[in-house]
């Protein structure tokens, strides 16, 4: 069967058009390709960005809460210190001997203002029987007894206190030996 020479020509034709077609669908995939390999990287660098963003943020929100906690504290414990002196008079006035009604009346501020003291963690700094502490007590006395063992407290002269771990007023304190 002999071919018409201008179907063959037209074949071809299309032969070429078709092979130029797939040759361009094959560059635009292998654009895409590459394109969204690109994209991908991009895409995992910026989420890695967002991951070190979340995470110095979250760190930012701890330091500052820290912080907050830490200035908060000092703040209660710079008032708290300025009402230590009431506390000592509250003590004196109720270790004298005042009108019974009276006394009654001050130990009844004392116990609230020892309350309040409560509420803020302040405590008294333990001294009966005590191991002298520089770091608590303040010694301004100092006496030589063998019934009182080393660096013993022997007296208290005036209170100390702390908040938490925070020493507000050093304890007075007579030392032994």
């Amino acid at each position: 069967m002999a071919e018409n020479p201008e179907s063959s020509t037209e074949e071809r034709i299309t032969d070429t058009i078709d092979t130029e077609e797939n040759q361009s669908q094959e560059v635009t995939v292998k654009d895409l390709t590459l394109e969204i390999e690109k994209l991908k990287k991009e895409n995992e660098k910026y989420y890695e960005h967002l991951q070190r963003t979340a995470a110095e943020f979250d760190n930012y929100k701890k330091r500052v809460s820290k912080e907050k906690e830490k200035i908060y504290s000092l703040a209660v414990g710079d008032v708290v210190t300025k009402y230590i002196a009431v506390l000592d008079n509250l003590d004196k006035a109720v270790a004298s001997e005042v009108d019974p009604k009276m006394k009654e009346g001050v130990e009844l501020i004392q116990k609230q203002v020892q309350d309040i003291m409560k509420e803020l963690n302040v405590e008294k700094i333990p001294t009966e029987k005590q191991t002298f502490d520089p770091e608590y007590h303040d010694a301004v006395m100092h006496i030589e007894n063998k019934d009182y063992g080393e660096q013993e407290v022997v007296e208290e002269l005036r209170c100390g206190y702390k908040m938490g771990d925070r020493v507000l007023r050093h304890a007075m304190v007579k030392v032994a030996n």
